[in-house]
């Protein structure tokens, strides 16, 4: 019997996309999976969607919260498993993501964390593109090379005990932090050309709402780690305030393009 893996999925009025994403962790053909569902009171169908599933579920609960890092931190207060990982709940598993991380993970002792691939999905579940993913370390962390899909991301329980809960003060860089502190006690590894998870992209996804205030949140966790005003993660974040408007301006004209929203120019 392999280990169990405690997986969370965070969800506020995501309706849309909830049994999506709830059906891509159920279907996984690893057999020793505790799946908690923490739902802020959604008011817009998710609750009877996770009805459906409840008789599946380790734990759900809908009810007001303090928003996503508040339900992550509860769902893993309540999770048991050797690993831990949280998943949206407009976000999806690719098949055999589960096995896969627990094979690489009960291999290899010495990593905290491991991650794969992921693509970009839009709101009807057509490939946009893919994540940028590459290996990277606490060192390449503190100057911003980031590169972890989040929801490609597998880590041990015992070292998220060991750095502490998702820090609920961060909206968008609360992963960022965690994997900096996880870093700074154990590998991080990246297998490349395994696809894990999709990361969807849509008009009230955070990413694209949202994505201004992700770098000055880097720069917290930049000078509590004990980092400078002329570091490359500072200089990173100047260039990216100047050139943030074409980024978001064709990061949405991507997913409007290619889920037909907009006609060919």
């Amino acid at each position: 019997m392999g280990p169990l893996v405690s997986i969370v999925t965070p969800s506020f009025n995501q309706a849309p996309f909830l049994k999506r994403t709830i059906e891509s962790v159920l279907t996984q053909d690893y057999p020793h999976v505790e799946y908690i569902v923490v739902d802020g009171g959604s008011t817009d169908g998710s609750l009877e969607i996770i009805r459906e599933y409840a008789h599946r579920l380790a734990y759900w609960e809908s009810v007001s919260d303090q928003g996503q890092t508040d339900a992550i931190n509860k769902g893993f207060a309540r999770a048991t498993g050797k690993y831990l990982a949280w998943l949206n709940s407009d976000d999806v598993y690719q098949p055999g993501a589960i096995a896969e991380a627990v094979d690489y993970l009960e291999a290899h002792p010495d990593v905290g964390m491991v991650y794969g691939d992921c693509t970009f999905i839009d709101a009807q579940d057509q490939e946009i593109g893919r994540f940028p993913a590459a290996q990277t370390d606490y060192q390449r962390l503190r100057r911003g090379y980031v590169h972890i899909p989040q929801q490609a991301s597998f880590f041990r329980a015992d070292l998220w005990r060991k750095v502490g809960h998702v820090d609920p003060s961060f909206y968008f860089a609360m992963d960022y932090d965690l994997w900096v502190r996880l870093a700074r006690e154990a590998p991080l590894v990246y297998l490349p050309g395994r696809v894990w998870a999709s990361f969807r992209l849509h008009g009230e996804a955070k990413t694209i709402a949202a994505d201004d205030r992700c770098w000055p949140e880097m720069l917290r966790v930049h000078y509590r780690e004990g980092g400078h005003k002329l570091a490359p993660i500072v200089l990173k974040y100047q260039l990216r305030k100047l050139i943030a408007p074409l980024i978001n301006w064709r990061r949405q004209r991507m997913f409007r393009h290619k889920s037909g929203d907009e006609k060919d120019a």
